[in-house]
């Protein structure tokens, strides 16, 4: 038997850090952007350490809401709550306390971003609600995954510019994308259950979907940022970017369990060269 603290682990995805390094680019790519370079040891910790609490706090929330459908998917079936390792109440209470621990984080920051780190947790906790009523529950996801950009801006300038928003929809098609990948894995588990997914909604056209999502989101990125970033330092991260979305496309394109959800596990490698191309791009601009 497991102990506690190993499921507890487990709960909250500790040895699958390609979750949290999907929220924490684009959020360390606005910090960046919106304070013109390095911004700081103190907001780089608050963002490091608030996007895996966070990440995890909302894992403990999904998993409760979600344990009477993932018995019946084979990639989830064995997670604690659903399995019974792990009590509803225990959950939520693991989740309540990483959740605190986030917003201790955030209050060493100001006012505006203290308010909006409520409206971050209002959507965390819809989302794992919406994929029963909404066709494409992905964007939800999205607007929670890309939430940590305007609270970038925030958090610097205590104002959010319009480019954070622009930056905002641009990063939800990358959500989409990836997540649609992900839902892909799944998609006889949640055609049988009746879950809503992008997957399902979009059909036989899944793939070609997934990589307009791909291109809409480097291409809003560059029109964002093409100012204030070097142009060349900036084309030389798309080559590397639209080499990996090509690589992702490769491997859904027969839709294989192993495919999609391998193509969903290298996003973070996306995110990371988009923020490397901020990084450069601000240095040398």
């Amino acid at each position: 038997m497991r102990t506690k603290f190993e499921l507890y682990l487990d709960l909250i995805r500790w040895n699958r850090p390609a979750g949290w390094l999907l929220l924490l680019w684009p959020s360390l790519a606005a910090l960046w952007v919106a304070a013109g370079g390095f911004p700081g040891w103190h907001l780089l910790l608050v963002f490091v350490l608030g996007t895996i609490l966070m990440r995890s706090a909302g894992c403990c929330v999904n998993d409760v809401a979600d344990r009477e459908f993932d018995r019946h998917v084979k990639r989830t079936a064995q997670r604690p709550v659903t399995s019974g390792q792990v009590s509803p109440r225990e959950a939520l209470v693991v989740g309540g306390v990483l959740a605190l621990a986030a917003f201790a984080l955030v209050l060493t920051t100001n006012a505006l971003t203290v308010q909006m780190s409520f409206a971050a947790l209002a959507i965390t906790l819809i989302y794992p609600y919406a994929k029963r009523f909404v066709s494409m529950p992905q964007a939800v996801l999205g607007v929670a995954f890309s939430f940590g950009i305007p609270m970038a801006f925030a958090a610097v300038q205590s104002q959010v510019p319009l480019l954070a928003w622009l930056l905002l929809v641009g990063n939800l098609f990358w959500v989409l994308a990836y997540d649609t990948e992900y839902a892909m894995v799944d998609r006889d588990d949640d055609l049988r259950i009746g879950m809503k997914t992008s997957a399902i909604t979009l059909g036989r056209y899944d793939v070609p979907a997934v990589s307009v999502f791909y291109l809409l989101y480097l291409a809003i990125w560059t029109l964002a940022l093409w100012t204030p970033v070097n142009g060349w330092v900036w084309c030389g991260m798309l080559v590397v970017a639209l080499a990996q979305v090509a690589w992702h496309v490769l491997l859904i394109k027969d839709r294989t369990r192993e495919g999609s959800f391998k193509a969903f596990r290298l996003n973070h490698w996306l995110g990371f060269t988009v923020f490397a191309g901020v990084v450069l791009g601000l240095l040398l601009a």
